[in-house]
C-alpha cells in the first residue's frame, strides 16, 4: 500500500488551492495513505496566514504555523522530521498543478529511486509578459529544465522545488541549515548528494511555474542570492559560472575597474531593469556587478579563498 508525505514550505504565500489540488489527486489514488504538511516559516502577512487555516479543514491535511524564520534549508528539514511517511514529496508554495496524474506519476517511480525530480515549467497557458524580469529569466533558462537535459547532468539542474526523496535518505542528508538568505541551497544540496553517491533520476513530471514577482522584488532577491553565493563561495565554486567567471576577471585584473564601472552605473541599471523593458543581458551584467563588489570589500575574497583557487 502505497504511503506518502507531501511537504510544502511557504512564507508570506497562500496556498490553499495548490493544497487542494493535490489533495484531490491523492483522494483519487486507491489504497494511498498520505498526508499534507504545509510549514509556514514565520510569515509576516496575516492575509496569508489567515487563508491558509482554511487547509486545516481537509482530511489528512496540517497548517504549521511557525513564529520564527529559520530559513530555507531549515525549514525543509524540519518538514521531513516531522512527516509519518517515509516517501517525501517536496513542492515549493508558489508552484500550480498542471497535470492530472502528477501524484500516479510520482507513485510510479517511488519504490525504485531514492530521489525523484519532476521539473517544472511555464504553462502554455501562462500569457508572455515581456516587461517581467522574472518571467524573461525562466524563459530564457526553461530549457535547462527539460527531461533530457537535466538527465544529461543529473546534479546540476536540481532544484528543491518538486522532488521525491526517501525520508531516511533526507534524514540522514538533510540540507545544509547555515542557508537562511535566498538561493542556492538548491546548488549545494545537489553537490553533497553527488558526492554522497545518490543518485538523481529525472522525469517529466513538472509542476507550473505561473507567478512572477515584479521586477522590483526579484532584483532585491538577486542581490540577496550573490550574498548567498559571496558567503558560500568556497562550496559553492565548482557549481557557479559566475565565480567562475569573476575568478577569470580577477586574473585579468579587470574586476576593479568593473566593480568601480558598476557602483557608478548602477543606478542606472536598477532603473533599466525595474522599468518596462528589462534586458536580460543588462541583467546578467548586473549580477557580475553585484558579486565584483562584494570581492572589493576589504577582508572579502579577493584577499582570501578566492585567490588560492
Amino acid at each position: 500500500m502505497p504511503r506518502l508525505s507531501i511537504l510544502i514550505p511557504t512564507y508570506n504565500d497562500t496556498c490553499v488551492n495548490l493544497v487542494k489540488d493535490l489533495h484531490g489527486q491523492c483522494m483519487s489514488v486507491q489504497g494511498l495513505d498520505f498526508e499534507i504538511l504545509v510549514a509556514d516559516d514565520g510569515s509576516t502577512s496575516s492575509p496569508c496566514m489567515t487563508a491558509n487555516q482554511e487547509i486545516n479543514s481537509l482530511p489528512h491535511c496540517q497548517y504549521i504555523l511557525r513564529e520564527k524564520n529559520v530559513g530555507r534549508a531549515a525549514i525543509r528539514n524540519f518538514l521531513a522530521r516531522s512527516a509519518r511517511y517515509d516517501k517525501l514529496l517536496f513542492i515549493d508554495s508558489h508552484m500550480t498543478v498542471i497535470s492530472d496524474i502528477f501524484i500516479q506519476k510520482y507513485l510510479k517511480y517511488s519504490d525504485d529511486h531514492p530521489i525523484v525530480y519532476g521539473g517544472y515549467t511555464i504553462p502554455d497557458t501562462v500569457s508572455p509578459r515581456p516587461s517581467n524580469l522574472r518571467w524573461k529569466y525562466e524563459t530564457h533558462s526553461l530549457h535547462l529544465q527539460s527531461t533530457a537535459a537535466r538527465a544529461a547532468n543529473p546534479y546540476a539542474h536540481f532544484h528543491t522545488s518538486n522532488f521525491l526523496i526517501s525520508r531516511s535518505v533526507m534524514l540522514s542528508h538533510p540540507l545544509d541549515e547555515r542557508f537562511r538568505r535566498y538561493g542556492y541551497e538548491d546548488e549545494l544540496y545537489g553537490k553533497s548528494l553527488h558526492q554522497a553517491f545518490i543518485p538523481i533520476f529525472h522525469i517529466d513530471n513538472p509542476m507550473g511555474f505561473c507567478t512572477f514577482e515584479s521586477n522590483d522584488r526579484f532584483l532585491a532577491k538577486t542581490e540577496e542570492g550573490i550574498q548567498t553565493l559571496y558567503e558560500f563561495r568556497d562550496e559553492l565554486y565548482d557549481n557557479s559560472q559566475l565565480l567562475r567567471l569573476c575568478r577569470r576577471l580577477s586574473k585579468l585584473h579587470l574586476d576593479g575597474v568593473m566593480s568601480r564601472g558598476f557602483r557608478w552605473s548602477k543606478g542606472w541599471m536598477q532603473k533599466h531593469l525595474t522599468g518596462s523593458h528589462p534586458s536580460l543581458t543588462l541583467y546578467h551584467l548586473y549580477r557580475i556587478g553585484c558579486l565584483l563588489s562584494q570581492m572589493s570589500q576589504p577582508g572579502s575574497l579577493r584577499s582570501k579563498s578566492f585567490k588560492s583557487y
